[in-house]
This record gives C-alpha cells, structure tokens and sequence, in this order.
C-alpha cells in the first residue's frame, strides 16, 4: 500500500507570486523543492548559463590546464581515456574535441566492456607509453585506479584524472581515510578541501569544465558568438546528454545544463548527434530529458553492451553525414536486439527472485551466469524498479563473475559496498549505482554480507506519493499547463509536479492498444466539471482493484459507458494531448486509491 503526503511547506506564496509573476500554486511547487530564497527562486525560473559555477573552483584544475598547455606547446603526445557509458563516451569526446581544437596531438581509447573492464587497467597504461603517449587525461573514470596511476607514474608518464566518482576510503576508529591517486592533478568535486558548490556533476560536465577552463572562460554567455564559443555550445549538448545518461539530479547547475543543452540539441550541427536523433524519428520534436534517457541515450549504451563504445565515440566524431547516418543506424539496430536480450534476462532474474528464498532478502543478488554482462546495469535497474529494493545482477565472466547494482535513495550503494569490499576484485560507483568484479564462489557470501548490514527496515521499501497541491482538477488549464513548463525539465531530483482530488466519478472508460495497457476515460468531480484522462499504470491492476471496491457489474457499467458508482481520490498533472495537430486538455492519472 502507498503512503501519500502532502507537503506542507510554508512560504508567502502570495508575496512569492506577485514578485515573480507566477500563479501561488507554482509559489508552492517551487517552495516545494526547498528554493527558499529570491535569488534562488530568481535562477530557478530565469537562471542562465551564464550562472553556472566558474571551472576555476575545482581543486587542481588550474594545475591541470597549465600541464596540458605546455604538453601542447611541446608537441607532446595526449590520450584520453574514458569509459564505455553515456557520461563516459561524452566525456571522452568532450575532451578529445577541445583540445584538438587547440592543437593538441590527441587520441582517445574508450576501454572494452569485456575485454578490458571498467576504468584503467595495467594493459591500457602499458599499451599507452608502447604507443608514444606522455601524458594520459582519464574521463569519468580513474578517481579509483591508485595501483594503475602507480604505473604510469613508475613508467615516466604524466596524469590528470577527471571523474566525479567517489573517493575510496579506509574506515577505522569510525574515521574515513581517503585514498586519492599519485596523479600529476585530480579534478573531481567528491574530493576532500575541493571548493566547487555543487558536487553532483557528472563526468561529462567535469571534462566540459576542463574545456572551459582550457580556453580561459569563467562564464558561459553564448550570445557573445565567436568560434571558441560556437564549439563551447557545441560541447554543451553533449554534457547534458551525459548529465541526463548518468541520471544526475536535476537540481541546481544540472538543472540549467539539461534546459539549455536539450534546446542546443534541437538546432545541432553536430552531424552525428543529428543523425541519431533523425534515426529515432525526433528531427523537428522538442527534446526531453525522456528522449535522451529512454530513446537516443540507450543507443549511445547499446553499442557499448552489445560491440564497442568506440562506434559511439566515431558517430560524435565523425564530420560526414552519410557515414553518421549509417552508424545512427546500427547504433539503433543495436538497441532494438539489447531490448530483447533484456526482456529475456529480466523475465530469467524475476523467475529466480520468485522461485527461490531471494524474495525474502532486503538486497536482491541475482546471479543470471548466460546473461551477457553487459545488460547486468538494465536489468538490475528493472528489478529494482519491480520490487522497490537495491539489486546487484551478476554474470559469469572469463575469469570471475562481474555484475553491476542500482539501488533506493535509503541505501547508500558504494558506502555499503565498501564494508564488504574485501569480497571484490574490484568495485566503483557512487549512492545509485555501482559496478563490481568478484570470484564466483563468494557470490553466496556477497548476498549473505550485504544483506546483514543493509539496516533497511519495511519503511524503506514503502512506496511514497508526493502531492505537492491538493487541487480540483478544473484548475488544470491550458493556461496552468504552459506556466507550469517554467519547473522544466523534469528528472531525477526535479519530479513533475503532482495533484490530487478526493471523490472524482470514473464516468466511462476504454482500454487502447495492442497490450490494452493505456486507459482512456472521463473523469468528473463533485461539482460536475468533467474532463478526459488516461492512464499508463497497471490497467489490469486497476481494473481489478476497482471491482474488488465496487463489484464486477460496476467495471461493466464503467467500459461500456454506463452509469456507474466507481469514485476514487486520484493523483494527476495535467498535460496537452497533441492530436492530429489538435491540442486538447487532459489529465494523467498517476495513482489512485479509495
């Protein structure tokens, strides 16, 4: 059963409102995600990226510019090494490209899902100084690596890390002791004594920040022109498509990276990033955060599960339309055969989960040894989505198993993690995610240990609904929808605002689409206002939930558009359907109960 509660956070809104000429409700929404003051609330609705925080306040990162100058300058060899994710590839063509642009022998090596594993390994720092290479720049990755830094250092070789992971740590006496790499400069806000404010950037906005800082800018004002900053813009699409990837919170700079990329997105010239965004039928749409998230980054991931990153990282390179079209192509060719391997996988680990004891454990460990690996971060995502629990999926590798988790906000992954990190070859991540290599035999042990020090308890895996107004759902006007794009964009952090209404009559109703997934009705409130609504649930739950209320004559009367007595309080937003170039108002039920 659902908790619902109401925030009940107090503000002037009426002062709010008349200030910033808004409507009270979106006074309270705002107040709502705890933007108190008026310069806050000031960014919030007008922010620019001219308010995004100077490169400069990262720790190290003048350090870092001055090296790569004079490595420039000497003609010295660069390579960027990244990962084979969204955020990673973004960074390593982030970084690849900005310093190109500024003369620098560059190459980039995005390491193989399979062959070489996550972030650096001995082989990629040994095949780098074989292959000329003075100095490495790491990208979403290497904030971990303290034996490979080692190497290279050993090997003469100059490193920067930029990553925004976690520092490991030590933990005795109840004390963390942090471990950073012997690297020639590390730029990464999770660092201790690092100034920089806000510290949930992804990889992508740390190499773009090195960028910026690169070309001397404290500020970002795109209406200045200019080819430094044509490229800077350039850049820009893709550290939000990498913020977006990597699910970071859209709160704060991310918020106005995410709002300002998706419309730089729409109008790119980048004919790669164009060519995948035609390959999925979004030439001419307005971007979302959805888009990239569940359309154009998903082939992005795709190519670095199923073949390698490096056709990822080509498609953002390339400069020749024909070729970026027929790589978009196989990127989406790509996805479509990883969307069946997941389901196959997925239906493979839910089996497991419900056959066996697993059900019963508050952290779900799913060995699936056939699945391929790759898919480990999907699939365990899914579970976790189904069962409300953090979930690790591993999968048998050459040598040992490897796996991925994604977890709940009450279970911190990494730090968890790191108390059991002697059972890992290897492991990463941060809060929500995480990536780990361990021996098979001690898989059982894994599950065992981290289920014993989890401390979750039934509250954690409630489900909770955030009503931010309770409000009739005639207040829901064309009007309100088009103010309520000012909260825009919506995502991890910035939820879509959420309604609710007591006593609302489901008047008639019919199932669509193949599957019948999607209900379509008319809903009517106690004055007799009535409006037309959908819902994207568990239509079948539903339907079954309603007769168990009402009887199974009353869900007759409701599909055939007959009087019925079906009421219920419904969490909604409103929203605009778009048909056959009409616009009409309609709600979208999230949630319902009696």
């Amino acid at each position: 059963m659902a908790n619902w509660y109401v925030a009940a956070k107090k503000a002037e809104f009426n002062k709010i409102a008349q200030k910033f000429g808004i409507s009270p409700v979106l006074a309270r929404i705002i107040r709502n995600r705890d933007i108190i003051t008026e310069e806050e609330i000031e960014v919030f609705l007008n922010g620019t990226t001219k308010e995004l925080y100077s490169p400069f306040l990262l720790k190290d990162m003048d350090k870092a510019v001055e090296i790569v100058r004079e490595k420039i300058k000497d003609g010295k060899k660069i390579r960027v090494i990244g990962d084979y994710d969204i955020d990673g590839v973004c960074s390593t063509y982030i970084l690849q490209k900005g310093l190109k642009k500024q003369g620098a022998v560059v190459d980039a090596v995005i390491p193989h899902r399979i062959k070489d594993g996550y972030g650096l390994n001995d082989e990629l720092i040994k095949e780098a100084k074989s292959a000329g290479v003075d100095t490495i720049i790491t990208c979403d990755n290497g904030i971990a690596a303290l034996e490979q830094i080692a190497l290279g250092k050993e090997l003469g070789m100059t490193i920067i890390i930029t990553d925004h992971h976690e520092v490991p740590y030590e933990e005795a006496g109840g004390e963390k002791k942090y471990l950073l790499p012997e690297a020639d400069a590390v730029i990464d806000p999770k660092q201790e004594n690092c100034p920089y404010p806000y510290k949930g950037i992804c990889g992508g906005v740390v190499a773009y920040k090195f960028v910026q800082a690169f070309y001397g800018l404290e500020e970002l004002d795109f209406s200045k022109g200019g080819q430094e900053l044509q490229l800077l813009k350039e850049l820009f699409c893709f550290a939000a498509f990498a913020t977006i990837g990597d699910v970071m919170e859209l709160t704060g700079e991310n918020r106005i990276i995410v709002k300002y990329g998706l419309s730089f997105m729409e109008k790119t010239e980048n004919p790669g990033l164009k060519a995948l965004i035609f390959a999925n039928g979004l030439a001419g749409s307005r971007l979302t955060p959805y888009h990239v998230g569940f359309v154009l980054g998903p082939c992005v991931n795709a190519t670095g599960r199923l073949d390698t990153a490096e056709r990822a990282l080509r498609l953002f390179s390339s400069e020749d339309e024909k070729e970026a079209a027929v790589i978009a192509g196989d990127l989406k060719a790509l996805n479509d055969s990883r969307k069946d391997l997941t389901a196959s996988g997925l239906q493979k680990a839910v089996e497991l989960v419900e056959n066996t004891d697993l059900k019963e454990d508050s952290v779900l460990v799913v060995y699936l040894p056939d699945c391929h690996e790759s898919l480990a971060g999907i699939i365990a995502g899914r579970l976790r989505e189904k069962y409300g629990k953090p979930s690790f999926v591993l999968t048998k590798g050459e040598e040992e198993a490897k796996g991925s988790g994604r977890s709940i906000d009450a279970f911190h992954m990494y730090d968890n993690m790191t108390k059991v990190k002697d059972l890992f070859l290897k492991y990463g991540g941060h809060k929500l995610a995480a990536g780990l290599s361990i021996k098979e035999d001690r898989i059982e042990e894994f599950r065992r240990r981290i289920n014993q020090i989890s401390c979750l308890t039934e509250k954690d895996f409630e489900e909770t609904i955030h009503i931010d107004v309770p409000m009739p759902i005639a207040y829901g006007t064309m009007e309100f929808v088009k103010e309520m794009e000012r909260l825009e964009p919506y995502g991890t952090g910035n939820k879509r605002p959420l309604f609710a209404e007591k006593n609302i009559s489901f008047s008639k109703g019919r199932l669509l689409g193949k599957d019948k997934r999607v209900l379509k009705c008319l809903l009517k409130d106690e004055r007799g206002y009535e409006i037309e609504a959908v819902y994207f649930g568990d239509t079948k739950k539903m339907l079954e939930d309603f007769e168990e209320q009402f009887g199974s004559s009353q869900i007759e009367f409701f599909l055939s558009g007959q009087k019925n007595r079906i009421k219920a309080t419904i969490a909604y937003y409103p929203d605009i359907n778009e048909f056959r170039g009409q616009k009409s108002l309609q709600l979208v039920i999230t949630n319902y109960c009696f």
